[in-house]
């Protein structure tokens, strides 16, 4: 079990939030593995969307777990733990004194802050946090692909986000590689002396990943309107695949030597061009 803590999830009522971080927090809940004390606070935009955020809640976890999972016991618990917040990213007088004075009940408290939104408030979200002297050495900033538009655009979220977190404090996350076959990818690889030694270019003719969503858009037409299913998909989940794929062992296994290897894999690859890319399929 962990240390109590508080987490802030931005964009609480959105497709990532209510879809995957709600229901992972109650699971994580109901096994346990959230110590007394720990607190989530979720911010919308509206006052609406606040005072019907318990009932929103329960509806995605009703939808998004299996029917063993949710029960009203468990439910009557775990929504102690939640605290909805009103709250504009945007607007500094919109909200930001009222969780800066939630927060601040329990003032040694480790933080994470989750921003479950669109990239370009990244940076407008830290700064705030920083002016309201939310952030401490303990605190935590979770951040969520696609991580800007392009290189350029990506390079200048992780300079604004570096202004007011160290690196060692920014987490940024790609679902995908939590996924349990995902994770068993590199066990099979590098745990199985038969499967790593005819893991090569010799005993592999090819290698395809497919990706087959059964999810549509559900909500998240303007997001992908913006982004497009090249920077959802390619650019962060199918990469990891291929980088875990592809690499080579590393030295051990913990993440800054898995990173080393599959930067390696990555700076291997010959760049796509338009004559390689079949159009109107």
């Amino acid at each position: 079990m962990t240390d109590p803590f508080d987490i802030v999830i931005f964009g609480g009522s959105g497709d990532l939030a209510l879809r995957k971080l709600i229901p992972a927090l109650y699971k994580a809940f109901t096994a346990e593995e959230l110590a007394e004390g720990t607190r989530i606070f979720t911010t919308t935009r509206s006052e609406e969307a606040t005072a019907r955020y318990l009932e929103t809640a329960q509806d995605s976890l009703q939808e998004f777990l299996v029917a063993e999972e949710f029960n009203d016991t468990k439910w009557a618990a775990f929504k102690a733990l939640l605290f909805p917040v009103t709250l504009d990213i945007a607007n500094r007088d919109a909200g930001w004194k009222e969780l800066k004075s939630a927060l601040n009940t329990l003032p040694d408290a480790t933080r994470i802050f989750y921003l479950a939104t669109p990239p370009a408030v990244f940076g407008a979200c830290c700064k705030h946090l920083s002016e309201e002297g939310l952030i401490s050495e303990y605190s935590r900033l979770v951040v969520e692909k696609p991580l800007g538009y392009d290189a350029k655009s990506a390079e200048a979220i992780n300079n604004e986000i570096a202004t007011y977190f160290e690196e060692k404090s920014i987490y940024r996350i790609d679902h995908y590689l939590g996924k349990e076959t995902v994770q068993n990818l590199l066990a099979l690889r590098f745990t199985n002396l038969i499967f790593e030694q005819l893991w090569d270019a010799k005993s592999i003719d090819h290698v395809q990943i497919t990706i087959a969503e059964t999810v549509g858009l559900e909500g998240r037409a303007g997001f992908y309107n913006e982004a497009g299913a090249l920077r959802d998909m390619v650019q962060n989940h199918l990469l990891q695949l291929l980088s875990l794929v592809a690499m080579e062992s590393p030295h051990t296994m913990n993440a800054e030597n898995i990173q080393m290897e599959k930067i390696k894999v990555l700076e291997a690859l010959r760049p796509i061009t338009g004559a390689d890319v079949m159009k109107n399929t």
